[in-house]
């Protein structure tokens, strides 16, 4: 009897297991790499094409976001989600620029860059990658097969050994996942080193979740000790006719 699609699909994914758990040493040092210059104050740049792109904007979601428990959020941006940007760059300078030019723009020495790609070949991801080492970021690649252009042009790459590109796409998800929760496992040792100013940041937030907090559990009509008077809200609409001004109650 001839295998069903998923089943095939899910032996192609089998195969690729096998050598994609050797990454997990390599996604640890990453994530603790990462939570240090976010810590800090630097800041992770994620481009790719396609069903990268939308991986991309998955793994900056996370990190911006949360992944499972609250904390500060983290500087992450995926280059292709700012729409303007890039269609005029791509109109201006040519699509082969799109990624380059933003890493000039946002990139500082110490961020991180992050390309993705099932092939390693695309030519605005290469582009993206040689403006991130011009420009001083660390370079980072998750791929499809290596050797690869992209592999060769980053400084590290996390390689699936597969050929079929939905299944690099999908460790390529897992990977995303893995890499955050070693960030956030990462990120507390991270922000107690990274400086007063950091935690002053991360200090001044749990302050105001305190704030909002309070005043959520606050009676109806209360006001803080202190508190300026304010005017109290009138309900209803106030209509002006004729320089005369008359409320209708809601």
């Amino acid at each position: 009897m001839t295998a069903g699609l998923l089943d095939a699909h899910l032996t192609l994914l089998a195969e690729a297991l096998l050598p994609y758990r050797e990454s997990d040493g390599l996604l640890a040092r990453w994530g603790a790499e990462l939570a240090v210059t976010l810590a800090g104050g630097g800041r992770l740049l994620v481009a790719g094409n396609g069903g990268s792109a939308a991986e991309a904007q998955h793994l900056t979601a996370e990190l911006v976001g949360k992944l499972r428990d609250d904390r500060q959020p983290l500087s992450a941006i995926a280059l292709h989600a700012e729409t303007s940007a890039m269609t005029a760059i791509g109109n201006d300078y040519g699509y082969d620029e799109v990624f380059a030019r933003q890493v000039r723009a946002h990139g500082r020495p110490g961020d991180v860059l992050l390309l993705m790609s099932t092939s390693g070949a695309s030519a605005n991801l290469l582009a993206a990658a040689r403006a991130g080492r011009d420009t001083g970021l660390r370079c980072w690649a998750f791929t499809g097969p290596a050797p690869n252009p992209l592999a060769d042009a980053c400084h590290e790459v996390l390689a699936v050994a597969s050929a079929d590109g939905q299944v690099v796409q999908e460790l390529h998800l897992v990977s995303t996942h893995v890499l955050c929760e070693y960030v956030d496992r990462e990120l507390p040792a991270a922000l107690a080193t990274a400086g007063p100013a950091t935690a002053v940041g991360a200090a001044s937030m749990d302050a105001a979740r305190a704030g909002a907090a309070s005043v959520d559990e606050a009676p109806a009509g209360a006001v803080s000790a202190g508190a300026p008077d304010v005017e109290p809200v009138r309900t209803g609409v106030e209509v002006v006719v004729d320089d005369r001004h008359r409320q209708v109650e809601a």
